[in-house]
């Protein structure tokens, strides 16, 4: 099988536009308190989200969603020293609500298609080659970095440009407050007093490659696609299976060796955490007392298509520092939650191996390993 490598990052999210802005947050343990909603009339109770920048039109977009996607997508390129417009790179974007504000704000009958995103960095690709969208909910990220992966492997792309965007929208927001599944203080993943979770913007983009046009084109490589797994139980419209089985399975499928460290899906919702905790526990048996985890949505919030994607750039910088940063501080770790999460500081990575999971709504799960390139 051909080997797959990373060669660009971009990110763009609440704390700030560009890798370097997640990083320094990674470093520094502090989560950004969650901005309220700027929109009155959503109706929410718990008017709540993580922000991401306001980001000038381009001209190539359809919205927010397409400005995050597609400013994530020029870092990415840059990183991986392509120039563009470039039209020879294959796009893979997952996403959640697509531009769905938009067509929420307009007039009945306005047939204008909500999912632009990927079209949108398409668009200002110049690009010619293919271009897909993801849009099964929050594992959307996950699928399409694997699915990108699955191109090049199969030798039907040298180069794709993959990822995940969300920006807010009035009825993905509001669904989630009608679902009583918005905590009402902050995202607080594992915590025995978690009430939900905080939605939030961002993008994360990943540019993979065949290791053989990498090395042909003199890149540098930031880390290797080592596994992935996908499953789907099916088992209800939003909740997770209890029995985590399908979970287990996309992991045993991703693991071709022991992690160093897990960024786990980690909603902060109730069933999620437990459910992912017990799966993890049964995957990584003896281990699961010493493979630490890093949960990113207690620094940046639960955003949506673009959470796998930016988990695994989260994992790249944790494979480049050989190190798992802290966890933000929890009040008191649930103890149905059994798993390690450092918080008094970084934590040696013992394995040069990321394992990044994302659940959805329907039972759609992904499980993907990012190892060192060393």
């Amino acid at each position: 099988m051909t080997d797959v490598v990373v060669t660009g990052l971009g990110a763009v999210c609440c704390q700030g536009a560009g890798v370097a802005a997640l990083d320094r947050a990674m470093t520094a343990a502090v989560a950004a308190p969650p901005d309220t909603v700027p929109d009155k009339g959503a109706g929410l109770r718990i008017p709540l989200m993580h922000r991401a920048p306001d980001i000038a039109a381009t001209g190539h977009d359809a919205g927010r969603a397409g400005r995050l996607a597609v400013t994530a997508a020029a870092e990415a390129l840059a990183d991986a020293g392509l120039t563009t417009p470039h039209d020879r790179v294959v796009t893979v974007i997952g996403t959640c609500h697509g531009e769905a504000l938009p067509r929420e704000c307009r007039a009945e009958g306005d047939e204008t298609p909500a999912f632009l995103v990927a079209s949108a960095v398409a668009d200002w690709l110049g690009g010619y080659a293919a271009n897909t969208s993801v849009s099964n909910a929050c594992a959307a990220g996950g699928y399409a970095l694997t699915l990108a992966a699955d191109l090049i492997a199969a030798g039907e792309a040298d180069v794709v440009l993959a990822g995940g965007a969300d920006a807010y929208s009035r009825v993905g927001w509001a669904c989630m407050d009608r679902m009583g599944a918005v905590d009402p203080l902050c995202c607080r993943p594992f915590d025995a007093h978690r009430r939900g979770t905080v939605l939030g913007e961002g993008a994360g983009m990943l540019v993979l490659e065949s290791a053989q046009y990498a090395r042909a084109r003199g890149a540098a490589v930031h880390a290797r696609f080592a596994g992935a797994g996908w499953s789907c139980d099916a088992g209800h419209a939003t909740a997770p299976d209890a029995s985590g089985e399908q979970i287990e399975r996309a992991m045993r499928q991703a693991l071709t060796a022991a992690p160093g460290c897990v960024i786990p899906h980690g909603t902060g919702t109730v069933l999620n955490d437990r459910v992912e905790s017990r799966a993890l526990r049964a995957v990584l048996g003896t281990r699961a007392d010493d493979v630490p985890l890093y949960s990113l949505k207690a620094l940046i919030g639960h955003t949506g298509g673009a959470s796998a994607a930016l988990a695994a750039v989260a994992a790249v910088l944790i494979l480049a520092a050989g190190a798992v940063p802290a966890n933000i501080a929890l009040e008191e770790q649930d103890p149905t939650c059994a798993v390690f999460l450092p918080q008094d500081g970084p934590t040696s990575l013992r394995f040069p191996r990321v394992l990044v999971n994302a659940y959805a709504f329907g039972g759609n799960n992904s499980s993907l390993v990012l190892e060192s390139a060393a």
